[in-house]
């Protein structure tokens, strides 16, 4: 189904992006996995309107159902890519969905492996993109670390450049069929990272050693700087690079919340979303 605007996630910037959007009458979708960081804070006091300290997962909850009045869908599921033609394709496990305009309001990166020789071997072996990266590795031995939906679109990417991969879960339970037959799944935690200029091997906790030329990283779910390394919009660091009206450096595509760094506040994102959704009704006016 085509929409005017799809935003991804479900948080506060995106959630007030998208009522501000459905009172302009578009149409709005609205996915997103989880309650993102919210969904961990146990009492906030410093919210506005609410006088008594109040859980995370209820001020997503409450503006969820703001936004479903006002007829925004707001769908459960985890976005694996986007693509571009002549609209915007994002896509979810199941199915894929187009706009004219979307918003990215995916929180803040927090992708990181707690194992040596992680941070070593960044840009040396260990890369977070398939699409840009596996044509590099061809016909190599290759590792995935990830469990989710996220790690299973990767390993279908990776698949057309080898057939030696092997999925590291890194201690993560998956349910049967996550990954095609034919793959060497291994379970356990990863313990370090291993190699010389260049990664060439993964130990696990129980000593086995893998020898891998490349290892793609897809663990949790895909954020800001993971669809910018496929699409090819502006990023520094962690942070998705916007204008004052919160468009990045891609026609259609707008970034509002943590993901563009700054004071990483409730009453921060809220107002990144309504801001980044005037210029975004503003664009869709003048693009029919």
């Amino acid at each position: 189904m085509n929409y005017d605007a799809i935003v991804i996630g479900k948080g506060p910037a995106g959630i007030q992006a998208a009522v501000y959007l459905a009172r302009a009458g578009r149409s709005v979708l609205v996915i997103g996995k989880d309650r993102g960081a919210l969904e961990r804070a146990e009492k906030i006091e410093n919210f506005f309107g609410y006088p008594e300290p109040v859980g995370g997962a209820e001020i997503v909850d409450r503006g969820i159902a703001q936004a479903e009045r006002l007829g925004v869908r707001v769908l459960t599921a985890e976005v694996v890519g986007i693509g571009i033609g002549e609209s915007f394709e994002v896509k979810t496990a199941d199915a894929a969905y187009t706009a004219r305009a979307v918003l990215l309001a995916t929180g803040k990166a927090r992708t990181s492996l707690k194992a040596e020789g992680f941070e070593t071997y960044r840009g040396k072996g260990i890369s977070f993109c398939a699409v840009c990266d596996g044509f590099f590795f061809r016909g190599k031995p290759l590792a995935l670390v990830g469990s989710g939906d996220y790690a299973a679109n990767e390993l279908h990417e990776l698949a057309h450049f080898t057939d030696d991969i092997t999925v590291f879960t890194n201690g993560e339970k998956i349910p049967a069929g996550r990954f095609p037959d034919g793959y060497r799944v291994v379970e356990e935690k990863i313990a370090r990272f291993v190699g010389g200029d260049r990664l060439s091997s993964i130990e696990t906790e129980s000593g086995e050693t893998v020898s891998v030329d490349g290892c793609f990283v897809a663990v949790g779910t895909a954020g800001a700087t993971d669809f910018a390394a496929k699409i090819g919009f502006e990023t520094k660091g962690h942070d998705i690079v916007v204008d004052p009206e919160f468009r990045t450096n891609m026609p259609g595509l707008w970034a509002a919340g943590d993901c563009v760094g700054g004071y990483l506040q409730i009453a921060k994102a809220v107002s990144d979303g309504a801001l980044a959704a005037k210029s975004m009704i503003a664009w869709l006016k003048t693009n029919p």
